[in-house]
This record gives structure tokens, sequence and C-alpha cells, in this order.
């Protein structure tokens, strides 16, 4: 859910008009979003070149993953850890352009553990596959655009820790 939409339904639940503090939230949101817009917009052009600098260095971190018997042995198991990266990847851009981490949530962090524990992935080695992706993304954004975007990669990895 978008911040405005948050804004709007907290208002409507409580019976009153959104506060002057709240009016001002969305009008500093509607202030970034031709920036949030541009922002979003490198990282799909790039997402390629991301997901290849964040599987280089994952598996340099942890080459058991792509050794015989690894989670990530062979292409069609490595293709799937991509697959996954293109996904976090775009459900940071969600959360960016809403202005809000629920949609992170809903969207990807419940049940998220227990998903990867079925499977037999280790949590510490999707909590580094972030990691990497964040820094990879990061890498390609000046400093205050990496400010703002690497809170949403922050908190999909404390949703797995």
């Amino acid at each position: 859910m978008s911040l405005v939409s948050q804004i709007i339904i907290n208002a409507d639940n409580e019976l009153r008009y959104p506060t002057t503090g709240e009016l001002q939230v969305i009008q500093n949101y509607l202030k970034t979003g031709e920036e949030r817009i541009r922002i979003i917009s490198i990282l799909r052009n790039k997402e390629k070149e991301i997901i290849q600098k964040a599987s280089k260095a994952i598996f340099q971190l942890h080459p058991e993953y792509i050794a015989p018997g690894g989670n990530a042995e062979g292409a069609r198991k490595r293709s799937l850890c991509l697959r996954d990266y293109g996904w976090y990847l775009r459900l940071v851009t969600y959360g960016f352009l809403a202005g809000d981490k629920e949609a992170i949530e809903k969207i990807g962090i419940i049940g998220v553990r227990e998903m990867y524990n079925s499977l037999g992935v280790p949590i510490i080695g999707m909590i580094d596959s972030i990691q990497c992706l964040k820094t990879a993304t990061l890498e390609l954004l000046s400093d205050p655009e990496s400010e703002q975007v690497g809170s949403y990669f922050d908190f999909i990895i404390r949703g797995m820790s």
C-alpha cells in the first residue's frame, strides 16, 4: 500500500481528516516522485548488471553453493537463484515507489524463512545474497540515492534474520 493510501485509511478508520503532519508527509512524498521514478528506472534498466554483480559476489563468498551438491549447483539451480535476485530487486522498487515497506512485507517477507527452510536453502545464504544484491545496486546510485534505497534492502534482511 502506498504511503498516501495508508494515511487515508488511517484517517478514515479514526473518522477524521488527515492531520497537518500527515499532509506534510504526503507533500514531501509527492515532491520526490520524479526522483523515485528516475531511480527505479535506473534499477530496472540495470537489472541484469546488478544481478550479475550480486551473483558473482555471493558465489565468491559462498563457493560451496555452486560446488557439487550445493544449492546453486548446475545451470538450472543457478538460474533459480538469479530469478530470486530479480524478484527481490523488483520488490525493493515496489516499496520504494510506494514510499512504504508494507508492500515488501506483504509480498516478500511473510513466510520467506519457512519457505527457504523447507527448500533446504540456508537462511544465512539468503541474507548474504540480499546484502550482495544491495551492494551491487547501491554502486550504481549516488550517496543520497543509496541512503533512500538501502533501507528497503535492510528491511528484507531484517525480515529474513
